[in-house]
């Protein structure tokens, strides 16, 4: 059909002439959609706050020839003015938003798209501290497009765990006996939390260490950008150490 209708997350978006814009929206039935609002960045535009980056809305869009067209727009999640006050929760948004555009390249499920609404509206109401968020959508994302880290068993032989040996190459946590010379190793407790945050035990999460939040948020920032190939630009502002691991 030339005209079809869908939710959708919006990711980002372009100027495009004078008044128009070119909008990239995960939706939940068609994937990635690349299309056109004609008309947006004029003050009498019915829709185009309803288009902004974290926000959700239901589409109408008419099927073009390289970009489709924006007919209709209705707000289904305000999440963008909650979450633009607050750096914190801005920076982790970003990454969240732009890792779900580099992800889905290829055509997206609706899992991957409720995990983003979900994590978005979280964030809009400060369920959570913003980085947990991140790292618990980074990590079921992954999982969700193939690249689940191994958390118990060895990622290379299979041995079954837990090892203390972790590498974003590695594809996850090792044994002693595959894992190359000078390799970082993790704490129990960390490996704990990372399991909660693939999980989304909140519980756990929220009554984490301090020390053990920061070293599974720069296990789970390296573990992304390497298995996004090209970096997550979006992470260098969100506040966190990078992944050194223990030694």
């Amino acid at each position: 059909m030339p005209t079809y209708r869908d939710e959708a997350v919006i990711l980002r978006t372009h100027k495009l002439g004078e008044a128009d814009r070119i909008v990239t929206m995960l939706s939940r039935r068609n994937g990635k959609i690349r299309a056109v609002a004609k008309g947006v960045r004029r003050t009498s535009s019915k829709f185009g706050s309803r288009l902004e980056p974290f926000m959700v809305a239901d589409v109408q869009l008419y099927q073009g020839r390289s970009l489709d067209i924006v007919q209709q727009a209705e707000s289904l999640g305000a999440y963008g003015a909650e979450i633009a006050v607050d750096y914190e929760r801005f920076t982790a948004a970003s990454a969240m938003v732009e890792t779900a555009d580099r992800l889905n390249e290829a055509e997206a499920t609706s899992d991957q798209y409720l995990l983003l609404v979900g994590g978005l509206r979280s964030l809009s109401r400060g369920e959570h501290a913003a980085r947990s968020i991140l790292d618990s959508y980074l990590l079921r994302v992954m999982a969700l497009s193939g690249w689940a880290p191994a958390l118990e068993d060895c990622a290379r032989c299979g041995a079954p765990g837990p090892h203390r040996h972790f590498g974003p190459q590695l594809g996850g946590t090792v044994c002693e006996d595959c894992a190359p010379a000078g390799s970082p190793r993790i704490s129990a407790s960390t490996l704990t939390l990372l399991r909660a945050l693939m999980s989304g035990d909140w519980a756990m999460i929220d009554a984490s260490a301090p020390g053990d939040l920061s070293s599974a948020s720069g296990a789970v920032a390296a573990y992304a950008q390497w298995h996004l190939e090209r970096g997550i630009r979006s992470l260098e502002h969100v506040t966190g150490p990078q992944w050194e691991g223990t030694r």
